[in-house]
């Protein structure tokens, strides 16, 4: 999950992603904004999801919808992201 906070330090939008070695990208679970969007890390945390905050890209993603696989243009930042976060499942 990646989140972007807002001035006053609370998450302000998320947007979940998810990758399926039988899919060629990683797609958009779910997203929210302001009261979602803390619902969405609130669910996120009591699972034990990871939470990412990288407000850019969670600008760029923010445009897409629900079931959208992320573009091309997305890959590099996105596989940074997913690589590090299962190298933290790894440690635990």
């Amino acid at each position: 999950m990646s989140s972007e906070v807002n001035k006053d330090g609370k998450v302000d939008k998320v947007v979940v992603l998810k990758y399926l070695k039988s899919l060629p990208a990683p797609f958009i679970v779910c997203k929210g904004k302001r009261n979602l969007a803390q619902r969405i890390k609130k669910i996120a945390e009591e699972n034990n999801v990871e939470i990412i905050r990288e407000d850019e890209l969670v600008e760029r993603l923010y445009e897409f919808e629900q079931g959208d696989l992320i573009t091309e243009e997305l890959y590099e930042i996105t596989a940074g992201i997913l690589s590090f976060v299962y190298s933290l499942q790894e440690e635990k």
